[in-house]
């Protein structure tokens, strides 16, 4: 078992790294309480390459591994948790999706724009009443001969008011439960489509964040992706995949909420001498850093059974559970170090702690994660 990153895995590291210090810092603050979306940012990111790190060369993409893209999401997440969810919608969802199951018409049209940054995806499951349970969808994808005509509402959509390019799922034959459901690619500016207000979130507050609302939308049959009734399973695989995309953005929360804990430990002085000569500190430390690291080989580990095309279910429902949970904690602990000044804005901490607590509830709560787990273990 080797646990050395390669030189082309340094490199992607150090970039993601410098990216997120020299171009997302600045102003993160302001984005933050203004719920900004870091439009000219995430489009310096696609241009790097880190909007389609995955994808193949021949589609506009980096062709880079998993193992890249988990260090690349940990560097950005410890800076700016909204520009990271982007990143990882249009990589692990988006382009992953398309990639994987598309067409090779669906590719050059749709995919090649996304990997390469020129756009960005939204993938679009959830609803009002079907988000744990994606089988219930009640968004209709009538099934008209030559098109499709789409009613329905999805919600707690990111990337919803910025994305040109949605990923939808919707039921074509409610008879036949989740076997009818299609997986179809609409463009943002077919009429019929309305966009709700953004969501005034708790964190990740720069992210785009919408209802969408369809109403007689038409959406050509060959926009469907994978054969009809396929699209149940299309969200299910893909969503396996993005569970270590937000696991890797839960342990880039939690590394940037220890760094922040252990840099000002050791410049605040209390009773004589820095805080971080402090047993009851020290301990605090010392239990973030060893979870953070649990988190992060949980977190390769399923990024190495991705890239080695073994199932990943298990190990990326791991790594979502634990790194999610460990976010939270640490988070929590981070601004516990800092005492009064971590509950300031000014000090990041507060931020990464309201930012850690979606990673416990998108892209499947940790109680389903827990469900999955269970039941292959008991398997």
């Amino acid at each position: 078992m080797d646990f050395q990153f390669t030189e082309e895995h340094l490199m992607i590291q150090k970039a993601a790294r410098d990216f997120a210090v020299n171009e997302l810092l600045p102003g993160v603050i302001e984005r933050d309480e203004h719920q900004k979306f870091p439009a000219e940012q995430i489009k310096k990111l696609g241009e790097l390459g880190f909007l389609g790190m995955m994808v193949s060369p021949k589609y506009g993409g980096a062709g880079l591994d998993t193992i890249s893209y988990v260090l690349a999401m940990e560097e950005i997440s410890k800076v700016d948790a909204s520009a990271s969810v982007v990143m990882s919608v249009n990589n692990s969802l988006v382009c992953w999706g398309l990639e994987t199951f598309g067409t090779e018409e669906q590719k050059q049209k749709y995919l090649v724009p996304l990997a390469s940054g020129q756009i960005i995806g939204a993938f679009m499951l959830s609803e009002p009443e079907a988000g744990s349970d994606a089988t219930s969808q009640r968004t209709i994808a009538e099934d008209k001969g030559d098109h499709y005509l789409v009613n329905g509402t999805k919600n707690w959509i990111t990337n919803g008011g910025s994305a040109s390019v949605y990923l939808v799922m919707a039921q074509t034959h409610p008879e036949k439960g989740s076997k009818g459901i299609n997986a179809l690619i609409i463009e943002k500016d077919t009429p019929g489509i309305t966009i709700g207000p953004k969501e005034n979130k708790l964190g990740i507050r720069g992210s785009d964040t919408h209802s969408v609302m369809f109403q007689d939308v038409k959406v050509p049959k060959e926009n469907r992706i994978g054969e009809d009734g396929f699209g149940f399973k299309f969200a299910m695989k893909t969503l396996a995949g993005g569970r270590i995309g937000i696991a890797s953005q839960a342990l880039g929360i939690a590394s940037g909420a220890f760094e922040l804990a252990l840099k000002y430990s050791k410049e605040r002085k209390a009773f004589g001498k820095e805080i971080s000569q402090h047993q009851a500190i020290q301990f605090k430390l010392a239990d973030m850093a060893t979870k953070i690291e649990a988190a992060r080989l949980l977190c390769l580990k399923a990024a190495w059974e991705k890239d080695q095309h073994l199932d990943y279910t298990l190990s990326g429902s791991m790594a979502k559970v634990f790194a999610s949970e460990t976010a939270m904690w640490v988070a929590t602990e981070a601004v516990q170090v800092h005492g009064g000044y971590g509950y300031v804005k000014e000090y990041h901490v507060e931020r990464l702690m309201r930012d850690a607590k979606i990673t416990q509830i998108y892209e499947g709560t940790s109680e389903i994660q827990r469900i999955v787990i269970s039941r292959s273990i008991l398997s």
